[in-house]
């Protein structure tokens, strides 16, 4: 069977299933600035963060490819990016990384612009023109084979791993089935499971570098002299029934389903081929989200069972409970409720229908429950302290 959604087909060949205009700080420095101008133009988003300036090596060419990223991923119509004038990420970089998705893009710097005053007003101007431009795209029936769908699990619990995360695997490989790309990131939350991913490699390199993923994580644990038991799983994790690394990582992969894995990545980095992709990121959720919409995901699945509220800047994150109890009281922040599997009601199959049918739904313009209520946390992972 053909499935298709409604998107917005892009210069480069993507497809979006949102139209943002993104106001794109490069630093720290400009993020109030870019806070400023969209607010003034309502329609717009911004993304303020805390990086982009006084970072060096590999840590630097990491916030670079991620805000490059961002700003590619096919949910962005136009870029406008703010830069301070000074800062280690220059908006030239950010432009040149950028230019290929042939978008509409412009850049300002503070200190040739006026000023805070001087740039929202120029910023104002040119983020209404995109605006305009952005509103006069129309959605068109496309293959649900441009589908990129990243998968995340947030405050999970005792339930997680027989309820909401086999569901999403179901759904994962529905996705993947339709001729679309799925992709698993956390690599804290293979730890102990890896060996089972990298039997599903479709060839021994890969299976190689899916085992040498968590070795990477371990061992910066261990030169950093922390146990990561303190923080994974987390306080609520253990609240919520998980008693141990291993068990959390058993079940957060089965979020993933059960095709092979074809590539691996690194955090942000756009996979080149389709089917289950696994994403280098750390388990924290908005840090890691940001790998995967940096990778040109469209949209999140995040499974939570103690009840996450977390959105996205540019991506809807459908919002999947793992117990009938959460589900109710956090109702106006979830989407789906994959406690009827606990309850009796249904099977992971069956939840996995209705989660790969919202899918389709949201790709086609609805909006999900972390958009109506404004939720765009985002936060970028660290390599190294500032210098």
């Amino acid at each position: 069977m053909k499935y298709s959604f409604l998107g917005y087909k892009r210069e480069d060949g993507s497809v979006g299933v949102r139209n943002h205009v993104l106001i794109l700080p490069t630093t720290v420095c400009a993020s109030h600035v870019a806070k400023l101008i969209a607010e003034g133009v309502p329609g717009t988003v911004a993304m303020p963060h805390e990086h982009g300036c006084a970072q060096k090596g590999a840590d630097l060419d990491q916030t670079r490819r991620i805000l490059i990223g961002i700003a590619r991923n096919p949910n962005i119509a136009a870029v406008l990016v703010i830069g301070l004038g000074c800062e280690t990420i220059s908006v030239q970089e950010i432009k040149e990384g950028v230019i290929s998705s042939k978008k509409p893009l412009e850049t300002l710097v503070i200190q040739e612009s006026g000023g805070t005053r001087g740039t929202v007003q120029k910023g104002v101007k040119i983020a209404k023109e995109f605006l305009d431009y952005s509103s006069g795209l129309n959605r068109e029936d496309v293959d649900a084979g441009y589908l990129v769908i990243g998968t995340q699990c947030g405050g999970s619990d005792a339930c997680s791993g027989i309820s909401a995360n086999p569901a999403s695997g179901y759904a994962s490989d529905l996705v993947i089935k339709a001729g679309g790309t799925v992709i698993l990131a956390e690599t804290t939350e293979m730890i102990g499971a890896e060996h089972l991913l990298a039997e599903r490699a479709t060839n021994k390199d890969i299976a190689d570098q899916i085992i040498n993923l968590v070795h990477r994580v371990e061992d910066r644990a261990k030169f950093l002299g922390v146990d990561m038991r303190g923080a994974n799983p987390a306080p609520g994790n253990i609240a919520g029934g998980i008693t141990t690394l291993e068990e959390k990582s058993l079940g957060a992969i089965v979020k993933a389903g059960s095709d092979i894995v074809r590539e691996v990545v690194e955090y942000g980095v756009r996979p080149t081929q389709k089917g289950l992709v696994i994403m280098d990121s750390p388990g924290q959720d908005t840090a890691s989200m940001a790998g995967e919409l940096a990778s040109g995901a469209q949209i999140i699945t995040f499974t939570t069972g103690r009840g996450s509220p977390t959105g996205s800047p540019i991506a809807p994150v459908i919002k999947i409970a793992t117990n009938s109890i959460m589900f109710q009281n956090m109702i106006d922040n979830m989407d789906i409720n994959a406690g009827t599997i606990i309850d009796g009601d249904e099977i992971p199959q069956d939840v996995g229908q209705r989660i790969f049918q919202e899918i389709l739904e949201v790709a086609s313009g609805k909006l999900t429950k972390s958009e109506l209520l404004g939720h765009r946390e985002i936060s970028i992972d660290r390599l190294s302290p500032f210098f």
